[in-house]
């Protein structure tokens, strides 16, 4: 099971924010619990189950062990991740 984060460090509210995703939902709440983000927190879209949060807790999430996915290069694996996420947000997996 892996964690995510990607470079789509988009501003926002004075700060730069990315996306954080994972495999399952427990994997993504245990990593963001972690973080210090609380539940309500959580993003449930059907565009995609995730966590936003600020580029230096990006750089925190990648020191503890988050995988940093880049739309320029894992394209491949953006889709697959991002895939799994919208199926999460609609309830389709856990």
């Amino acid at each position: 099971m892996t964690v995510y984060v990607d470079d789509a460090v988009h501003p926002w509210r004075g700060e730069r924010w990315a996306h954080l995703l994972a495999d399952t939902l427990d994997e993504l709440h245990v990593f963001a619990a972690r973080l210090g983000l609380p539940r309500h927190a959580f993003q449930n879209k059907t565009s995609g189950a995730h966590y936003d949060i600020t580029a230096a807790m990006r750089d925190r999430a990648l020191a503890l062990g988050a995988v940093a996915i880049s739309r320029h290069r894992d394209r491949a694996l953006v889709r697959a991740v991002i895939a799994n996420a919208r199926r999460q947000g609609r309830g389709e997996i856990p």
